[in-house]
């Protein structure tokens, strides 16, 4: 039984199998490993500054997946949705890393590839999205995660010249510096001019989304975390970006980076639609706030993913450059 185990030490000690972990999603650093322990699988991720180009982005020396277990902020996760956590604790260097030991839920989760999701598991992830923000509506930091300015740094100019000083080591910052090289040339000229502007000085877009309700973020529901269990709950992996927030930041999220796999013939309209509709469900008010949140989000997703998107077809960086425009009217 494992309801005796109290530490990472502990559940490693009675392993009978370990193996190395791969997924070809894993693109931040981190080391996984499977073990079994009593016939039961887990997967051992091992994160650390020196190795995860994202935590020293965001100069994650907390480490802020420990400190959102040792808070009990998965304690607040919906049954809806299975974190898979079973413990945590420091590791690597100056404790500045973590060691998490997680259910091996592999099986069940999204498999790679280009296909695109049914439509009802594209639906019951918003919800859930939806349903967690509703279960931490108002929610303000008191723990030190992710502050609320700097989730919207991430491939910042000064983020990604670290990676150049280091010899790019990790190909995705790489990318990334290229796709901003070409995002002037691609972009409309008024998109441009306000995302290169925010990249520079996020106030303006800070201060605007700070007027707007808050709430836990999980920060990254991109399908590589997803997944779902027979019985419909959410497999959510990887609280790596957590901290306060507006609710429309994962949903621009989750459209930013999913979108080659979104339903056929199911538009991001229709997503922002859904989200909306389940936070309503949930017990979210959502008069007032929901038009400017939602505007700024998306523009705030072209602030984080404008290279991206510039490394893609047209349509989809024409899509988000309207998107961008029609936020910078809520500046």
């Amino acid at each position: 039984m494992l309801a005796d185990v109290d530490t990472v030490e502990d559940l490693l000690a009675r392993a009978s199998e370990r193996s190395p972990f791969t997924t070809s999603d894993a693109k931040s650093g981190s080391r996984l490993e499977r073990i079994v322990v009593d016939g039961q699988a887990f997967v051992v991720k091992r994160v650390h500054v020196d190795s995860d180009w994202t935590m020293r982005g965001w100069g994650d020396v907390g480490p802020r997946p420990l400190l959102v277990w040792r808070h009990g902020l998965l304690d607040v996760v919906p049954d809806l949705i299975d974190h898979t956590v079973v413990v945590a604790a420091p590791w690597g260097r100056h404790g500045w890393g973590a060691v998490l030991v997680m259910h091996d839920v592999s099986e069940h989760l999204v498999p790679p590839g280009d296909d695109p999701l049914p439509v009802d598991q594209h639906l019951r992830f918003l919800d859930h999205c939806a349903a967690l923000c509703a279960s931490t509506w108002g929610w303000h930091d008191d723990v030190g995660l992710l502050p609320y300015a700097s989730r919207w740094l991430c491939f910042s100019d000064p983020w990604l010249e670290v990676e150049r000083q280091r010899g790019w080591p990790d190909a995705v910052p790489r990318i990334a510096a290229r796709g901003w090289e070409r995002f002037r040339e691609r972009a409309s000229v008024r998109a441009a001019d306000v995302v290169l502007g925010l990249r520079r000085d996020l106030t303006p877009l800070v201060g605007a989304l700070r007027e707007t309700p808050a709430c836990f973020l999980h920060g990254d529901w991109k399908l590589g975390n997803l997944g779902s269990h027979p019985d419909g709950r959410t497999i959510l992996l990887d609280c790596a970006y957590p901290g306060e927030g507006p609710a429309c930041h994962d949903l621009a999220w989750y459209l930013a980076l999913n979108r080659a796999r979104l339903p056929t013939g199911h538009t991001k309209e229709a997503a922002v639609d859904a989200f909306r509709a389940a936070l309503e469900g949930y017990g979210v008010d959502t008069g007032g706030w929901w038009e400017p949140q939602l505007r700024l989000c998306l523009l705030g997703a072209l602030v984080q993913f404008g290279w991206e998107k510039a490394l893609g077809d047209d349509d989809e960086l024409a899509w988000w450059c309207a998107a961008a425009e029609e936020g910078a009217k809520w500046l």
